[in-house]
């Protein structure tokens, strides 16, 4: 009886073998797909295993986050909502990070806060005003500044945001990017697509194997301020796969005045820039916003409060950069992430 069943079996297990042996050789032959361009001010590189060109795909679906969350398209929804308007954001791209904005804001007491804006333009980013804020002039503004005093209403079918204090501002420059790639990724796993990388801005999310068969690697730069970007140096080399990666740093976006460094990172709370040893800060996450907001949160918590939020939040792992006591570059990573560092440089 045995003998017999064993027969009946045999031709469904050499179909078994036969199909896994199309499906490999279609993987292996399938090419993959390089795109680039520019988005959000910056640029974005692609590559994913198709048959099929989804380039112009992938730019609808960019250039509709950019249409909700970028301070700088006059007719986007976050624009909307700075001028004072109240426009319907009920199933919109911009509810959704809004909501997902203002959970990472509680969860960080406040580091991360969309409501940032008017210190960012204060100090001369964002909008550039060219001049430095005084004391009073950041009093003030602090009165505008606190994701808390922010809500959704709804009337009717309609909801909005609505502002307890007139005047606040909204800036998603900190979770657009990695959102960005989020919503990429959704469209190729629509179309089935299993291996791919995308990346916006040095913001990254993975899937897969790379074309040469391998997990994707990742590069994480040093933060030297005089690097530039043909010629970054790499502080590690990291095996990234399923998953996303996002990195914030203030050795790229400052200035100097009066023989001072003013980095882009902005401390909610005090209104100042932030000032202690951490460099940057790179996060592994479920999704590419998320890693994204972590990963300027982190850089305003410091150190010793960056491992405290990863010791709470086990779905995140990150890789810190800092300068230690005698002012050497110096490295700190989650167990979990330490997995995935191929090469320390």
């Amino acid at each position: 009886m045995t003998r017999k069943k064993l027969y009946w079996q045999l031709p469904f297990l050499l179909l078994l073998m036969i199909g896994s042996v199309i499906v490999i050789y279609q993987q292996q032959n399938t090419p993959y797909q390089h795109n680039t361009g520019k988005i959000f001010g910056t640029t974005y590189n692609i590559s994913y295993q198709s048959d099929q060109n989804l380039h112009k795909a992938i730019v609808e679906e960019l250039t509709a986050v950019d249409q909700s969350l970028s301070m700088f398209n006059d007719s986007s929804i976050i624009s909307q909502i700075n001028q004072g308007q109240e426009p319907d954001i009920h199933g919109t791209m911009f509810e959704e990070i809004f909501q997902l904005a203002q959970e990472i804001s509680a969860a960080t007491d406040g580091a991360f806060d969309i409501t940032v804006a008017p210190l960012v333009n204060a100090w001369g980013f964002g909008f550039k005003v060219g001049k430095m804020p005084t004391h009073e002039e950041l009093d003030s503004l602090r009165q505008l500044v606190d994701y808390q005093k922010l809500e959704l209403k709804k009337e009717g079918r309609k909801i909005f945001v609505h502002k307890a204090v007139k005047g606040m501002m909204l800036d998603c420059s900190a979770i657009a990017k990695g959102y960005g790639c989020d919503r990429v990724a959704k469209l190729l796993k629509h179309h089935d697509i299993k291996n791919y990388m995308i990346e916006i801005g040095g913001e990254v999310i993975t899937h897969g194997n790379s074309d040469k068969q391998k997990s994707w690697r990742i590069g994480i730069t040093r933060p030297t301020s005089d690097s530039l970007p043909e010629g970054q140096e790499l502080q590690a080399v990291l095996s990234v796969n399923n998953r996303a990666m996002a990195t914030s740093g203030n050795y790229r976006n400052y200035y100097y005045k009066n023989g001072r460094k003013y980095a882009h990172t902005i401390d909610p709370k005090t209104g100042l820039p932030v000032q202690h040893n951490i460099l940057s800060a790179t996060v592994l996450a479920p999704s590419c916003a998320i890693a994204d907001a972590y990963a300027t949160a982190f850089m305003v918590m410091g150190l010793e409060r960056a491992q405290k939020i990863l010791q709470r939040h086990p779905e995140l792992c990150a890789y810190l950069i800092y300068t230690d006591a005698k002012g050497n570059y110096a490295t700190w990573a989650s167990k979990e992430l330490e997995q995935h560092v191929l090469q320390h440089l």
